[in-house]
């Protein structure tokens, strides 16, 4: 038999590693004289496993299926829904459960690996099940409806373990209408991939999405309803939960029982033992994937088992390709938190350096891990913002060429890495493709956009992590050699934002739906959704809960707080230009004392409580409410705050009413929403006690009127703002930062600050001021009309929740015990307030109210 014909090939699985294979051995060999035929157990053709969970936001069966070309070829059979129950070495063939006998020259098991369950009582139970085919998922699915129907109430679901399937799963059963707890052993969710850092700003997250997470307890028992299907879960710290359906996905084990019962040699933990050329120990007889264990180590990726599949592919064809295992990276999906992680996770290199960020006011946590002399890149974790992970994960191990901590700052940090990677950086793991082969799709093999490239070299088509950066390599390519490169803000919009925007104006669209119908294709994703729900929000398309609306927001803006670093909640209503009465900072004393909430002034000119439960917010915002507060929409991308000094009217410097202006602005823009959050100072004089120029729009009082400014802000890398127009008079002032948030809307990109957007603006800042100062493209009367809508409809958003029972049902601390407060939260004091306990306080309680006057001992 010749090396480059390998003759009759026999697969055996027909899972996406086996269909990588036949689509490579395809396209490597257009013409080779060769047969293969893949056997599956599964009744479906080859899916997309990695996205099973989209099952339960709409995708079907048929829309997982992965591409049918290969089965197109006629050297190519695909045979479903029978399994291999033996294999006869030395007669080369296998016998398939119907009695089917097959021959072959070379066997590929590419069996993956089954659904591990431990050995807990009543896992028999009708509602449990496992999470690891379409089969599983159609079944819960099925089950959770008729036992719904049965009960006539809402489920209590519970999923036994917190890996990114347990997470998976468990946003499946909220999806599906149920409540979730997630059971752990570990100490921490995705204890595999996340340090405890990463775990616990996940568990944060998590349970802000309305999830119980009880971790460093497991399962110890399943209880049975009087009809016997499963009713109660017991857990080994002595409690129990109710669970109408009960999910396990407590990991995998390879599937190797047909090769252990052929001879095949086995690794000490499973999995067919394989060497660097993925032959086991029959010659003629391959093993990929998740069911071959290679130095000891079965993996459960999709992309090492792909790098498998092209080293048997080019042994196949007489090529002497061998398989290296790669770092692995995980991303969690379709929970609706973000978390990955990379490399080495846990530092254990010698000499390794971990350089860590946590933001708990935006609820990021972020760490790189870096060789002795902080220049290597040996891994990284990425919870609540995993912007960073597609570009610095194909740098591991390479030299990272900056501070690290730099990567780490907010924003105005170091760049991330850009396009211009070396060649041989692989930029998508799964299907092992590098910079240089992307490049290569555009310059040698025509192709003209992401699609294509993707569509050419398989990259981005799997989990999907890389397509930022790849989206970057390809434009920088495309940009190299002339060719103008698309600006779609994703793959489901084919146009910019600000087209997008126009659009959507234009045409008086209302939800996401019309939108995606009228202008756009799929289901959406993560770049589009916010930022559709914001333009529906500048469009006064109603309120951010509205049922079409609320899935579409970020995690703050579902509960119209920001999420601090135990769970709980800050509370910041809006006061208008620094302006508070005696009366109302009573009332702000009252609720902090009754709730045992701590008090802060902001640098904003607001106070904010802190430590609120998700319960209690309501209840906090009706007494605030009533007391004449609004919301301060400190969790939303809009008007921030306008910030002033106390000007003419009290400071023998001031030359205008400063504040006076700042409360005209605040009254005017208050609710405004936009690509991202902004912030306004007036300052009564050239002193600058505001602050002004270090804002987003800046008034500065001058002898003549008002100077004002735009295109500041502080952060990491601070920016004074730039002069637009001098001297206005104050409804002058006011319609030129009218027109200039206006335009600023419709045209900045998505999560673009008014810095960059006024740095890019093309024509530059003169530019600008002839368009917002000048009218000299005729806009004002379309941006004067677009205020003067903002102004006229304007509501605020928590008072309009307080009035609607529907928005209110979210605000439970647990969905199966609505009136049961967060036992994990526990509190000690601090200068006469409360902060959450930490290990080794002395004294603590779980009521802040209590824990705030409790005696530190020293």
């Amino acid at each position: 038999m010749s090396l480059t014909s390998p003759g009759r090939v026999l697969v055996v699985g027909a899972g996406m590693v086996a269909h990588h294979l036949v689509e490579q051995l395809v396209a490597r060999s257009p013409e080779g004289e060769w047969q293969l035929t893949v056997l599956g157990k599964e009744d479906a053709a080859p899916y997309d496993r990695v996205h099973l969970s989209e099952f339960f936001t709409g995708r079907d069966g048929s829309a997982l299926t992965l591409s049918g070309t290969p089965w197109l070829d006629p050297r190519v059979q695909l045979r479903t829904g029978d399994p291999v129950r033996s294999i006869d070495r030395d007669a080369r063939t296998v016998t398939t459960r119907s009695g089917r006998v097959e021959a072959y020259d070379h066997l590929v098991l590419a069996t993956g690996s089954w659904a591990w369950t431990p050995r807990t009582e009543g896992t028999d139970l009708p509602g449990v099940f496992t999470y690891r085919t379409l089969g599983d998922v159609e079944a819960l699915r099925d089950w959770v409806a008729r036992r719904t129907e049965e009960l006539g109430r809402p489920l209590a679901g519970a999923v036994v373990g917190g890996g990114v399937l347990g997470l998976e799963a468990a946003a499946a059963l909220q999806t599906l209408g149920t409540s979730a707890t997630v059971v752990e052993f570990a100490d921490r969710l995705m204890n595999v991939q996340l340090d405890d850092g990463g775990g616990e700003a996940l568990r944060v997250l998590v349970t802000g999405l309305g999830m119980d997470v009880r971790t460093s307890t497991g399962a110890t028992r399943l209880g049975a309803a009087d009809d016997g299907a499963v009713a109660t879960m017991d857990l080994s710290d002595g409690s129990s939960v109710p669970a109408d359906v009960v999910v396990f996905s407590t990991g995998v084990r390879p599937r190797d029982r047909v090769a252990r019962e052929s001879g095949l040699a086995i690794g000490e933990r499973g999995g067919v033992v394989v060497g660097p050329t993925c032959r086991t120990s029959d010659p003629s007889i391959w093993a990929v994937g998740e069911c071959a264990s290679f130095e000891g180590e079965c993996t459960g990726l999709v992309a090492p088992g792909n790098a498998m599949a092209d080293v048997v592919v080019d042994q196949l064809l007489g090529g002497s390709a061998t398989y290296r295992p790669a770092a692995d990276g995980t991303k969690l999906k379709g929970v609706g938190v973000d978390a990955a992680s990379f490399g080495d996770v846990f530092a254990l290199t010698p000499g390794a350096l971990e350089v860590m960020f946590a933001d708990p006011v935006a609820q990021t946590y972020r760490k790189l891990v870096v060789s002795d002399d902080a220049r290597t890149l040996l891994g990284g974790v990425f919870v609540g913002d995993t912007s960073l992970y597609s570009s610095l994960r194909p740098m591991l191990g390479r030299p990272l060429g900056a501070d690290p901590s730099a990567f780490l700052a907010p924003e105005g940090g170091a760049p991330a890495p850009g396009p211009d990677l070396p060649d041989d950086v692989v930029v998508c793991s799964c299907s092992n493709v590098s910079a240089g082969t992307v490049r290569a799709a555009v310059t040698e093999h025509g192709c003209t956009s992401v699609g294509e490239v993707k569509t050419c070299t398989r990259a981005g088509t799997v989990c999907g992590s890389c397509v930022p950066l790849l989206t970057k390599i390809v434009s920088s390519t495309l940009e190299s050699a002339g060719v103008t490169v698309s600006n779609a803000m994703c793959e489901h919009f084919a146009m910019p934002r600000a087209e997008l925007f126009a659009l959507v104006r234009r045409d008086g669209l209302r939800t996401f739906t019309q939108v995606v119908e009228a202008h756009g294709t799929g289901r959406g994703c993560a770049v589009c959704k916010p930022a559709v729900a914001s333009m529906l929000s500048s469009t006064n398309a109603g309120h951010v809960l509205e049922r079409e609306h609320a899935a579409l927001q970020d995690t703050n803006d579902h509960v119209l707080a920001n999420m601090q670093k135990d769970g709980t909640y800050s509370v910041v209503p809006r006061v208008r230009g620094g302006e508070i009465t005696p009366e109302k900072l009573v009332v702000l004393g009252r609720v902090a004392a009754e709730f045992g909430l701590a008090t802060r002034i902001t640098g904003a000119q607001r106070i904010a409580m802190f430590g609120a439960r998700i319960d209690q917010l309501p209840a906090i915002w009706r007494r605030l409410v009533d007391a004449g507060f609004e919301s301060g929409q400190a969790y939303g991308k809009s008007l921030r705050a306008v910030k002033s000094c106390v000007g003419q009217a009290w400071c023998r410097f001031g030359v205008q009413d400063s504040a006076s202006m700042a409360v005209r602005l605040e009254l005017r823009y208050r609710g405004l929403r936009s690509p991202h959050k902004f912030k306004v100072g007036v300052s009564g004089c050239a002193r600058e006690c505001a602050e002004a120029r270090g804002k987003d729009v800046g008034v500065i009082a001058t002898e003549k009127g008002w100077n004002v400014y735009v295109g500041g802000n502080g952060g990491f890398t601070p920016r004074h703002a730039e002069l637009l127009a001098e001297d206005l008079d104050d409804d002058r002032l006011v319609q030129v930062i009218d027109r200039f948030l206006a335009h600023y809307i419709q045209s900045a990109d998505r999560v673009q600050r008014t810095a960059p957007w006024v740095a890019e603006y093309p024509g530059g800042l003169a530019e600008l001021r002839r368009v917002v100062v000048d009218d000299a493209r005729g806009l004002g009367a379309e941006l004067d009309a677009v205020m003067a809508e903002h102004v006229a409809q304007y509501t605020d958003e928590w008072r309009a929740t307080l009035d609607d029972p529907e928005k209110l049902r979210q605000f439970v601390s647990f969905v199966n015990a609505p009136d049961t407060p967060d036992p994990d939260l526990v509190y000690a004091p601090v200068r006469g307030q409360v902060r959450p306990a930490r290990a080794g306080d002395d004294v603590a309680d779980r009521s802040p109210v209590v824990a705030r006057t409790l005696e530190v001992r020293s």
